[in-house]
C-alpha cells in the first residue's frame, strides 16, 4: 500500500480531487497573511484585508469538511500580525512573524491593504479565522497554546525570535485550534496522556486514595469505579493526567531549506490523538512534508498538498527515506 501522496499546485485547486470521507484527521498551518510571497497569482496569504483572507480559508475548509470523516478533526496552527508604523515612513505595515511556512519574506505597504485598524494593533488574525470557522459550522473545540520553548531560566537557550518593542511582552507563543465536524468525534486521549504532577503521584501511591479519586470523577473514559486494576491504572504513573492546553515546544529549524519548520513534536500529539495506525492524515498545506513525516513514523498513511515545487521536493526526498533522518523521534 502507498503510505504517502504529495500533490503539488494550488490547494483550492487539489482539495476538490480527493474522495469524499476519506480523511481521518488534519494537521496543517496555512501561510500566514502578509508574510510569505510564492511568486504565485492568486496566492494564499497575499489578500488585502484580514477580512479577505479570512474568508478564503474558510473556502478552503469547507473543501476539508467534505474529505473529512464524519468523525474527523482539524488542527490548526495560526500565527498573529501586528500593524505598524516604522521610524520615517507615514504609511502604516503589517509586521508578521511566524514559523511553520516558507518563501519570500514580505512588508506590505498600507497601499496594498486595506484595514480600519490604527497602529500598533495586533490584528488578532487566528481568532478571527477561528470564530469564521465556528460560524461556518465548524465545533470550535480547544484553543492550544503553543509556547515556543520559552522558559524563566537564565542558562535556557529558548527559541523565540527577538523583537525591538519596548511597550509589550515578546510574542512567545502561537495558537493551534483543534475543531471538529460533528459532536461526537475520535479523540484518543490515552495516546496523549502526560506525566501526573508530583502531588498526584503521592496520592496514587495510596490505594484508598485511587479509589476515592476515581469514585469522585468516574472514570475517563466513561467506566465506573469497580475496584479493577484498568481502572486504577488510570490515576497510577504509567496512565498519566490529561492532555493540557499549553503545548511548551522549541521552533525546529530545516538545515537544507535555512528555515523554522512546523515542529515534529508539535504534529504528534494531534496524529496520535486524532487517527489510528493506518488512518489517512492530511495537511492540505503541506511545506517541506513534516506532518507526512510525522504521520508516517505512527504507522498513518499521508496526502499533502504543496504550492511550491522545491518544498515537495524535500518533502517526497525526507518521506521516501529513512523516516528517523529529520529531527527527533
Amino acid at each position: 500500500m502507498t503510505t504517502h501522496t504529495i500533490l503539488t499546485g494550488d490547494t483550492r485547486t487539489l482539495l476538490p480531487t480527493l474522495d469524499s470521507q476519506s480523511v481521518q484527521t488534519v494537521v496543517t498551518s496555512p501561510p500566514y497573511w502578509g508574510l510569505r510571497d510564492y511568486q504565485v497569482d492568486g496566492q494564499l496569504g497575499l489578500e488585502a484585508t484580514p477580512e479577505a483572507y479570512v474568508a478564503a480559508l474558510v473556502e478552503v475548509f469547507r473543501e476539508v469538511k467534505r474529505v473529512l470523516r464524519d468523525d474527523g478533526t482539524v488542527w490548526l496552527n495560526l500565527g498573529d500580525s501586528y500593524v505598524s508604523q516604522p521610524a520615517g515612513n507615514s504609511d502604516a505595515t503589517f509586521s508578521t512573524k511566524q514559523t511553520s511556512n516558507t518563501g519570500s519574506h514580505i512588508r506590505r505597504s498600507q497601499s496594498t491593504i486595506t484595514t480600519n485598524l490604527k497602529p500598533k494593533n495586533l490584528i488578532g488574525i487566528p481568532w478571527r479565522v477561528a470564530f469564521a470557522l465556528q460560524a461556518d459550522g465548524w465545533y470550535l473545540r480547544s484553543d492550544i497554546v503553543w509556547a515556543k520553548g520559552v522558559s524563566f531560566c537564565p542558562s535556557y537557550s529558548g527559541s523565540v525570535m527577538p523583537e525591538s518593542v519596548k511597550d509589550r511582552p515578546t510574542r512567545a507563543h502561537e495558537y493551534l485550534f483543534l475543531l471538529s465536524k460533528s459532536s461526537k468525534y475520535y479523540y484518543d486521549m490515552d495516546a496523549v496522556r502526560e506525566p501526573h504532577q508530583t502531588a498526584s503521584l503521592k496520592r496514587v501511591k495510596n490505594p484508598l486514595a485511587v479509589k476515592k479519586l476515581d469514585k469522585s470523577r468516574n472514570d475517563r473514559s466513561g467506566l465506573q469505579w469497580d475496584g479493577s486494576p484498568e481502572v486504577a491504572k488510570r490515576w497510577t504513573p504509567n496512565g498519566g493526567r490529561n492532555l493540557r492546553s499549553v503545548w511548551t515546544i522549541k521552533t525546529q529549524p530545516n538545515p537544507d531549506a535555512h528555515f523554522a519548520t512546523f515542529p515534529m513534536k508539535l504534529v504528534e500529539p494531534c496524529v496520535k490523538a486524532g487517527s489510528r495506525v493506518n488512518d489517512l492524515v492530511l495537511d492540505p498545506f503541506a511545506g517541506s512534508g513534516t506532518t507526512g513525516l510525522v504521520a508516517m513514523r505512527l504507522g498513518r498513511r499521508f496526502v499533502g498538498i504543496e504550492l511550491n515545487p522545491a518544498y515537495v521536493t524535500l518533502a517526497e526526498r525526507d518521506l521516501a527515506g529513512p523516516l528517523f533522518d529529520r529531527g527527533s523521534q
